[in-house]
């Protein structure tokens, strides 16, 4: 081979070496890219995972709450609907001691939101609440009294005052056992004309102008002030109540209940009650 002929081929090999070599390293960063373009969209998948983390709820959530609730527990289930497409949320207001009788009587119900502590221990006691109860919200009375106040009750004192019809609650319901440590507190005897079931009762003869005044709480006068009038009184605050609510042993919804109760304990439940008159934790 002559000189020439040599120097050729050399410089054909060092060609082809150099062809190979750039061909192996485009291969291996189109391999490089390819799994970082994998990663890349995987990383959306995980995202969205983490955010829905646990079951997806769906189905009915059955809450058993104090009537004083209405209100709050009736907007902030439809804001949890919508939340949750698929879930409908179910109430069932009333007086909280008759709300724990059907409770332990196997009524169907996943939650439990009642008026007073005594209240949910009798569940608790008989092995229906998962967990613990926790307070979310305190109450206090006032002195509902037709527009216009008539009658012109202004202090506690007033209500035993002739010819002042008065409706209470119960005193086995807790807007009834209220009204009886702030009457004992303010040194007030009355004779009420009717004991109402739950405090909406109570409210209901007002608006009614069945009577000249009730006890009832603080946010069911201002929920009602378009039909009522209300009187604060110092005494109120020897007779506060305080709010639990637990998600329930044999609740047939299970997460959504557990996922219903922590909303109601939330940031955003909690600006709801307390523009509705409740103090909150």
């Amino acid at each position: 081979m002559t000189s020439s002929s040599r120097r050729l081929a050399v410089a054909a090999a060092t060609a082809l070496a150099l062809s190979l070599g750039v061909t192996a390293c485009g291969s291996g960063g189109g391999s490089s890219d390819t799994k970082a373009g994998a990663t890349g969209t995987a990383a959306p998948s995980g995202t969205a995972s983490a955010t829905d983390s646990g079951p997806k709820l769906s189905g009915e959530i059955n809450v058993f709450a104090a009537a004083s609730l209405t209100e709050t527990f009736t907007g902030l289930g439809k804001k949890f609907e919508a939340a949750h497409p698929g879930v409908s949320v179910k109430f069932n207001f009333g007086g909280s001691s008759s709300l724990a009788t059907s409770i332990n009587q196997g009524a169907p119900a996943d939650i439990f939101a009642a008026a007073s502590p005594a209240t949910m221990k009798t569940v608790a006691d008989a092995g229906g609440v998962k967990g613990e109860a926790k307070t979310f919200v305190s109450n206090t009375l006032a002195i509902a009294v037709p527009k216009g106040n008539p009658k012109h009750v202004a202090a506690l004192k007033d209500l035993a005052g002739s010819g002042v019809k008065v409706a209470l609650c119960a005193k086995e319901v807790p807007c009834g056992a209220a009204a009886v440590e702030a009457l004992k507190a303010g040194g007030v005897e009355l004779t009420p004309v009717t004991l109402e079931k739950d405090v909406k009762g109570a409210l209901t003869k007002v608006e009614l102008g069945e009577v000249d005044a009730s006890l009832v709480y603080k946010t069911d006068v201002k929920a009602d002030a378009g039909k009522i009038d209300g009187v604060d009184f110092p005494e109120a605050e020897k007779a506060v109540n305080n709010y639990p609510i637990a998600a329930l042993a044999k609740a047939p919804n299970s997460a959504g209940a557990e996922a219903f109760v922590a909303y109601i304990r939330s940031a955003e439940a909690k600006q709801v009650f307390a523009e509705a008159g409740f103090k909150t934790p």
